[in-house]
């Protein structure tokens, strides 16, 4: 992140706090003259402060308007000294709240729902980043049976998270069979990495379950599917992708094909990936994601299953609001 060796005088604080904020909102340059009305001294003081403003780097011309705009560096110096978490507003918090009280809701599901909620509210891009299918261990497989042809099989790992597949099974194959199958698994293939497990099914459990089972080829078949589906199922959770589209600043074609292309490349958008504690901002040439965006992100650990939730929008990002949205998050998922 961008260091700040020396802090500005309260005079230029408060003009470039003022510049950042009506940027964020107008998404328009911002003129010496609309400061000067609202700090009523004269446009000549505020042009000689957003001079020195310029002069070190904070604001910078645009090529459509004598106006300034809030630079890197000075999105860096509001987020770190000026700006402070906003609070949420009544209809915010009660939305999010309404969710995190809903106790038929599994954790997880909670903070999809809450992203879904937030991405709606900020017209940005929720990411939820899991745990890849290398970093989870088969702890358990159980079937529990719905009729004589429909079975769920529960795929659990040692992180706790819990897969389950619907499944319809033939006549020819009772659950019984299936059971017997299930047992086998459980004592040959535990603690084996999730995407490891149709390999060593191929070779491990195949060649015994044909003693046990006639239709083995299809029982075999059929958790073939079941832990391919699992494997292959994406850490990455989007809401909201095309919401990053709908913002000024990505309203070229050029833009837009560029951005769709990074969240459909999962090697870029793994870098999303959270490494540090806390809820941490990085903005434009910060990320490795891409140099016109700013993310927030943040850890979360459900039952020792690490992930990251991060917000995804332009460097001309409402800070304020979506530190304090996460904020909550944070207490609700740690509560």
């Amino acid at each position: 992140m961008l260091g700040v060796i020396k802090l500005l005088s309260e005079r230029s604080s408060n003009v470039l706090k003022m510049i950042v904020e009506e940027y964020i909102k107008s998404a328009k340059p911002i003129s010496s003259s609309s400061i000067s009305d609202t700090l009523k001294c004269s446009s000549a003081t505020v042009r000689n402060i957003m001079a020195d403003l310029e002069s070190k780097g904070y604001i910078e011309k645009t090529h459509i308007s004598s106006g300034r705009v809030p630079s890197e560096a000075g999105y860096r110096y509001y987020v770190d000294n000026l700006m402070k978490p906003k609070e949420m507003t009544g209809e915010d918090m009660l939305n999010l709240q309404t969710i995190f009280s809903n106790n038929n809701l599994q954790l997880s599901d909670a903070i999809s729902k809450s992203l879904e909620i937030i991405s709606e509210m900020t017209n940005y891009t929720s990411v939820i980043l899991g745990s890849s299918a290398n970093e989870n261990l088969l702890k358990k497989v159980e079937i529990m049976p719905l009729s004589d042809n429909n079975i769920i099989a529960l795929i659990i790992t040692d992180r706790g998270h819990v897969e389950h597949k619907n499944l319809t099974i033939p006549d020819t194959i009772s659950v019984e069979e299936m059971k017997r199958v299930t047992e086998i698994i459980n004592k040959l293939l535990v603690n084996t990495p999730i995407d490891k497990v149709s390999e060593k099914l191929e070779f491990k459990i195949k060649p015994i379950i044909g003693n046990y089972v006639k239709q083995h080829e299809v029982i075999y078949e059929t958790f073939l599917n079941v832990f391919n589906d699992v494997a292959n199922r994406s850490s990455m959770h989007f809401v909201g992708k095309n919401n990053l589209l709908n913002q000024p600043e990505f309203n070229s074609l050029e833009k837009v094909k560029d951005i769709i292309e990074k969240f459909d490349d999962k090697s870029l958008v793994d870098h999303i990936k959270a490494n540090e504690d806390g809820i941490n901002v990085y903005i434009g040439s910060e990320n490795e994601f891409d140099e016109d965006v700013t993310i927030i992100k943040t850890k979360y650990n459900i039952n020792g299953e690490v992930g990251t939730i991060a917000i995804v929008g332009p460097k001309r990002m409402e800070y304020d609001r979506i530190i304090g949205l996460l904020e909550y998050l944070n207490s609700n998922i740690n509560r």
